[in-house]
């Protein structure tokens, strides 16, 4: 597993020093795990609405090369 380190300000630092119940480098993975996730799909439909006003437009590309854009070869 890799470290990081995270900037905060003192005015946060006590508020979270009030709430020693949370595990912070916990909350901190999961915000950030989260926000890749997020990310992810936003690609994805994007990656969707591509191909979409693609093949509106007439064009169409192979399922070879569909996997490919997708970036399933791997997964398949």
């Amino acid at each position: 597993m890799v470290n990081i380190t995270l900037s905060i300000s003192d005015v946060l630092y006590k508020k979270m020093a009030k709430h020693r119940e949370f595990n912070w480098s916990e909350v901190a993975r999961q915000a950030i795990a989260e926000k890749v996730e997020d990310s992810e799909l936003i690609a994805d439909m994007k990656a969707i609405a591509k191909g979409q006003d693609e093949y509106k437009r007439g064009k169409t590309i192979s399922h070879k090369e569909l996997v490919k854009r997708l970036g399933l070869e791997n997964e398949l």
